[in-house]
């Protein structure tokens, strides 16, 4: 595991979900995972597929390769 990568991918999911104004519990919800994954998605302790990186973003209202973007 690439553990900048999964960390950044981490910040963007948290950020964008911050961002819209939904809670751990209505994506978790919303996508068939706890609240608890997602917590730990958004710290970098668990990586992700790419399916469920998908699910994500249609919640957030995002195209997929946001949740992947690197700032340089």
């Amino acid at each position: 595991m690439n553990k900048e990568f999964v960390a950044k991918v981490a910040k963007n999911i948290k950020a964008l979900r911050e961002k819209k104004g939904i809670s751990q519990l209505t994506l978790a919800l919303e996508i068939g995972v706890t609240p608890g994954a997602i917590g730990n998605l958004e710290i970098a302790k668990n990586d992700t597929s790419l399916s469920r990186l998908y699910d994500i973003a249609r919640v957030l209202g995002v195209e997929p390769y946001e949740l992947l973007k690197f700032d340089e």
